[in-house]
């Protein structure tokens, strides 16, 4: 693998789907990088976490993860792939092993999110049913979409893609940043995640880069040439 330029993987996180990439994923097939930005299906870290590992070992050659939010917590567990060759932390979750989402923010002040969840029920086959949680359709632009135009804002509020309950308080089962290079951005103005527990992953990561931009919690959106260039200097930054 060395030598070859890799496959960029963006994952993305919860409340949000692959389109939350959009844009960066527009410049980087235009500087013509191999981009694949898979679904994930927000049920739960491991299930997450193994589905898109599986995605990522059938790409032939190595691979560069970027992960945005709830999706740093699956990529924290996906890198352990050997075609995996670094993570990108894009105001994101970076778990130790062993650790969950609700523990990691359990050592820091509840950002505007906490207090703007919604939970409804949705079945599981041969199962109680399980939890899903939203944000509050009307607290959305603010909390999660903040630095977007309200139309924009108002579309992406009505369309989310829930997180189970269960991913919260899932512990993770491995922490590929021990192995593997990392880079972390944190989004200075988030209201989602508290902007402290990303810096905190990302020393405790060791990232090898890590810088922070003057944004809200969908940085790919509002500032997708800052993220893109900063996931194209972690290519040339790759051993």
């Amino acid at each position: 693998m060395p030598g070859s330029s890799p496959t960029i993987v963006l994952v993305h996180g919860a409340f949000a789907d692959a389109a939350s990439w959009a844009p960066v994923t527009a410049l980087l097939l235009g500087q013509g990088h191999q981009v694949l930005v898979p679904p994930v299906s927000n049920r739960s870290l491991s299930g997450d976490a193994a589905s898109i590992r599986s995605f990522v070992e059938q790409i032939d050659g190595p691979v560069l993860l970027a992960g945005h939010s709830y999706g740093g917590a699956v990529l924290t567990v996906v890198g352990m792939a050997e075609n995996v060759v670094g993570l990108v932390f894009v105001a994101a979750y970076a778990l130790e092993e062993g650790e969950s989402l609700g523990t990691l923010q359990s050592g820091f002040p509840d950002s505007d999110l906490a207090a703007n969840l919604v939970y409804a029920p949705y079945p599981v086959d041969g199962a109680e049913p399980g939890t899903d949680v939203s944000v509050a359709v009307d607290a959305f632009p603010a909390v999660f979409a903040g630095g977007l135009d309200q139309e924009r804002a108002a579309v992406l509020a009505v369309s989310q893609r829930p997180l189970s309950a269960v991913a919260f308080g899932e512990p993770a089962s491995a922490a590929a940043w021990k192995t593997k290079p990392s880079w972390g951005i944190v989004a200075g103005a988030d209201h989602t995640i508290n902007s402290d527990v990303e810096r905190f992953g990302y020393q405790r990561a060791g990232c090898r880069k890590v810088i922070e931009i003057d944004g809200p919690h969908l940085l790919m959106q509002t500032h997708p040439a800052e993220v893109a260039a900063f996931i194209t200097d972690a290519v040339a930054d790759l051993d």
